[in-house]
C-alpha cells in the first residue's frame, strides 16, 4: 500500500494559523471541522483548510512541517498567498 503524506495548514476568520502533518488529510481536517480533539485547533476554531502539500515520505513531510512551523508568519502567509489568494477554504465539497 502506497501512502501519501499531507502537510497542511488550518486556519479560521481572523487568519490564525495552524501547520500539522497527516497521512490522511480528508479524515484529520474532517476531525478539525468538527472539533473532535482538545487543543489549539478546537481553542481557535480552525475549521478552514488555507494549504497543503503532498509528500511521498513521513520524514520529508515531518521536516517540511518544522520547517513551516519555524517560519514568521509573514512567510507562512506568502506561502498560502501563492496557492491560495482568496483563502478560499480547500475542503469545500469534500464532505456532501
Amino acid at each position: 500500500m502506497y501512502l501519501y503524506y499531507y502537510v497542511y495548514i488550518m486556519t479560521n476568520k481572523s487568519k490564525t494559523l495552524y501547520v500539522g502533518v497527516t497521512n490522511d488529510i480528508q479524515r484529520r481536517v474532517h476531525e478539525h471541522k468538527l472539533k473532535i480533539f482538545e487543543g489549539f485547533t478546537k481553542k481557535y476554531n480552525l475549521t478552514k483548510l488555507a494549504y497543503y502539500e503532498v509528500k511521498n515520505n513521513i520524514n520529508e513531510a515531518i521536516a517540511r512541517e518544522k520547517q513551516i512551523k519555524g517560519w514568521l508568519r509573514a512567510k507562512k502567509i506568502a506561502l498560502i498567498e501563492a496557492e491560495n489568494p482568496n483563502w478560499n477554504d480547500l475542503s469545500d465539497g469534500w464532505y456532501n
